[in-house]
């Protein structure tokens, strides 16, 4: 079993959906503690926090996407969105990538780093 990439968009908005859950999870358990008004209150504001910091990551994401460069994939011939040097295909899941010297290249999330830029 190898290793799975995805479109970093759609990783970003699972992690904002996850946030969600959590934070539903995390009030569930301040019901079991009723009798403590205290304890109730505390699962309940951090479980408020996740799905805040839910909105925050969806709207951040969301602000991303609209400046992410908009093509067309070459296998499925779909739009999908690319954040950075190389990303996959949202719906096929392919290689692509806008930097000619990467061309051919295998796909490696490493390319995205500042460090390696230069």
């Amino acid at each position: 079993m190898g290793i799975k990439y995805g479109n970093k968009i759609n990783k970003i908005r699972s992690f904002a959906l996850s946030l969600i859950f959590i934070g539903f999870f995390i009030m569930y358990i301040g019901i079991f503690f009723r009798d403590s008004p205290i304890l109730m209150t505390i699962f309940m504001l951090l479980g408020l926090l996740s799905i805040v910091a839910s909105t925050v990551v969806y709207f951040w994401i969301g602000m991303l996407s609209t400046k992410a460069v908009q093509v067309v994939c070459p296998t499925c011939n779909k739009p999908t969105k690319l954040l950075g040097r190389v990303d996959i295909c949202m719906h096929c899941k392919e290689t692509l990538t806008l930097d000619p010297s990467l061309e051919g290249r295998a796909f490696d999330e490493t390319y995205n780093k500042k460090k390696l830029n230069k």
